[in-house]
């Protein structure tokens, strides 16, 4: 069965994702930083700019990671849960936390251990929390890998607090076709040399295009936001429109 297949229902995608993650945990950060030409990070923090928290506000970073927005919102003084479905994921992220990554200090401030950060594993489909829980929620290329994004956006919705808001960093589908191809080629094939050289497995990586071309884009996650009860909604391109940047108030 193609790639292709394998995450074209919502089943088969939930099952695909759970086992990516977990085979490519260790290797997650070294991956977003190559395959976004080293700007991974200043993209996440124009996303907490874009959320400007105010100290003690609550926000929940979905698909956490490692915790790098997780570690930027509690920087700027937020009181912030990261949930992410898989547990390596968050047993890497609470190693951060604990120094286990020699150095880190999230803005050059608290140090980890210090912020008000806890990691926990759960399911974007499910949040483990009551309704209004958060004033902001956050995400980093969590969108694009749920296997319902309309079920994910719901789930948002009723976590947030009246006129909370959500912000959501992730790879866009180009509306260009020629720029689109030729977006798509370069991460399928950097994306197999990574995974034959990390994995010994060429379509490790090469789900990330193959989960752009299954994406609505960002114009069209724009039109789900304001569907499913969201006001104010925009989406900041980034990297010349190939990644974007969405922010959207709970109405």
């Amino acid at each position: 069965m193609s790639l292709r297949d394998r995450i074209a229902t919502p089943d088969g995608k939930g099952r695909y994702v759970r086992v990516l993650f977990a085979t490519i945990a260790d290797r997650y950060d070294f991956i977003t930083r190559a395959l976004s030409y080293g700007q991974d990070q200043r993209w996440k923090r124009r996303l907490v700019d874009l959320a400007a928290p105010r100290p003690g506000a609550r926000a929940l970073d979905l698909a956490t990671g490692t915790g790098d927005i997780a570690f930027a919102l509690a920087a700027r003084g937020a009181r912030v849960v990261g949930l992410d479905i898989t547990f390596r994921m968050i047993e890497l992220a609470r190693n951060r936390q604990t120094g286990g990554a020699r150095g880190f200090r999230p803005g050059g401030g608290r140090a980890p251990e210090k912020l008000a950060l806890r990691f926990l594993v759960g399911d974007m489909h499910a949040i483990p929390f009551p309704a209004g829980s958060f004033d902001i929620v956050t995400t980093g290329y969590g969108l694009r890998n749920v296997p319902d994004l309309t079920m994910a956006i719901d789930e948002i919705a009723r976590v947030l607090t009246p006129r909370g808001q959500v912000l959501s960093l992730d790879f866009n589908r180009p509306s260009n076709r020629v720029v689109r191809s030729a977006y798509l080629a370069y991460l399928t094939v950097v994306g197999a040399a990574l995974g034959w050289i990390l994995h010994r497995d060429p379509d490790t990586y090469r789900y990330i295009p193959a989960s752009i071309r299954l994406y609505p884009g960002a114009d069209a996650v724009t039109r789900l936001f304001e569907a499913r009860g969201f006001s104010g909604v925009r989406s900041h391109p980034v990297l010349g429109g190939l990644m974007a940047i969405h922010h959207a108030i709970r109405a």
